[in-house]
């Protein structure tokens, strides 16, 4: 990201926290703030339990249940799904970007449509990295978008927003004609209900919703006990990453489409999807829950990055893939390895906790950071530059070379 995108993207959060700023000292939001620390905690504590229970009801509810162990078998089971399809339609979800699930079933021949606004935009610059789990195009202004949807459309798009977003829907929705399948997320997952709950602002994870096979990745981390629980998640997750109470729309998806308006005999396969499955991915988040369970408390805000100086200063290289900020650098380590977590910026974090302090669920971002450098300095991971200094202390008493 070059130095013009970081001053549009610090743009962009301080605006954000402008819109916020009066709503998150409501008592409301306070409130609603104590209860999904609470979920979240009781979460992961007991998420064994949870994913079991989650797995089975699904499974009643006629919904296709696959454990992922990896990114590997997350990717493979989804393209067995739809081997043979020439495109498929997506909408924004940080898991897909973690496993690569778009390149991936790119190589394959299949053509990936994002449907999001911002992850289209990203999409058709190819130049750029999301740079928000909510505004993923948050650090391109009017002018550099126009241009880039007018190269990738083949004509002239006036830079305003109503003209752009027009000729971007317009594009989309010619593009979605004839897809079966579509790949979303899930903000979060109702165990004892068997339902998945979808956030979004749009409408196209509706669109996504009524397609032939509805396919959504999510990852464990994701479960909660109750449908009233996942609510009350993704309601904090709106206030703190758009400064609005409640999105425009929550899709629950508990089952695939079906009636009994004649004479109450079950009959599936109405305007909706005929089949929905939902790959569970673990992807080294049970180690994470052995070692720093905070980390996967997280609900997706973003307000870490948007009040993070080293984010402000360096933009999704802090981070891995859609983990951003020093929360992404954490789970990095058991997504991957420790040379990843290092390589992500693992040594970059100032330790200033300006994390914690905006995070709504008061993650340990900066103490998790330090842990995880000990224990990889122990190993011999170490940034060169740190080398450098290290060994003229041993050396010489100083960290200076001369």
């Amino acid at each position: 990201m070059d130095k013009s995108q970081l001053t549009i993207m610090n743009r962009s959060f301080r605006i954000l926290d402008k819109r916020r700023a009066s709503l998150l000292k409501e008592p409301a939001t306070l409130k609603l703030k104590e209860r999904v620390q609470e979920i979240r905690k009781y979460s992961m504590d007991h998420l064994d339990e949870l994913i079991s229970l989650a797995r089975r009801n699904l499974e009643e509810n006629d919904v296709e249940v696959f454990m992922a162990p990896d990114a590997n078998q997350a990717r493979d089971y989804i393209y067995q799904i739809i081997k043979g399809e020439n495109r498929v339609a997506k909408s924004k979800s940080n898991t897909t970007g973690e496993i690569f699930l778009t390149e991936h079933l790119e190589e394959e021949g299949v053509e990936v449509l994002e449907t999001d606004l911002g992850d289209r935009i990203v999409q058709m610059h190819q130049k750029s990295l999301p740079s928000h789990p909510v505004g993923p195009a948050a650090h391109l202004d009017l002018e550099m978008i126009a241009g880039i949807v007018s190269e990738a459309l083949g004509k002239e798009v006036e830079a305003q927003p109503r003209p752009v977003l027009e000729a971007v829907k317009e594009d989309i929705l010619d593009k979605l004609m004839g897809i079966g399948v579509g790949i979303t997320g899930a903000n979060s997952v109702a165990a004892q209900d068997g339902a998945l709950l979808m956030v979004h602002n749009e409408g196209n994870i509706s669109l996504m919703s009524l397609m032939d096979v509805h396919i959504v990745l999510v990852g464990i981390d994701k479960v909660v006990p109750t449908l009233e629980d996942a609510v009350s998640v993704v309601k904090l997750e709106t206030i703190y990453a758009t400064g609005k109470k409640t999105p425009a729309y929550m899709n629950v998806v508990s089952s695939p489409s079906k009636t009994a308006d004649i004479e109450q005999v079950l009959l599936k396969d109405m305007y909706g999807a005929k089949r929905v499955v939902v790959v569970f991915l673990d992807n080294g988040r049970s180690e994470a829950v052995k070692s720093e369970k905070e980390s996967l408390w997280c609900i997706g805000c973003g307000s870490c990055i948007v009040n993070c100086p080293v984010y402000g200063v360096t933009g999704p290289e802090f981070g891995y893939r859609r983990h951003l900020g020093g929360r992404g650098v954490v789970v990095s380590r058991y997504l991957e390895n420790d040379e990843i977590c290092s390589d992500s910026g693992l040594f970059k974090c100032t330790l200033c906790g300006n994390c914690t302090r905006e995070c709504p669920l008061e993650i340990p971002t900066p103490v998790m950071v330090e842990k995880i450098r000990g224990e990889c300095v122990k190993e011999g991971i170490l940034q060169e530059e740190h080398s450098k200094i290290r060994d003229n202390v041993k050396k010489r008493g100083s960290p200076y070379k001369d």
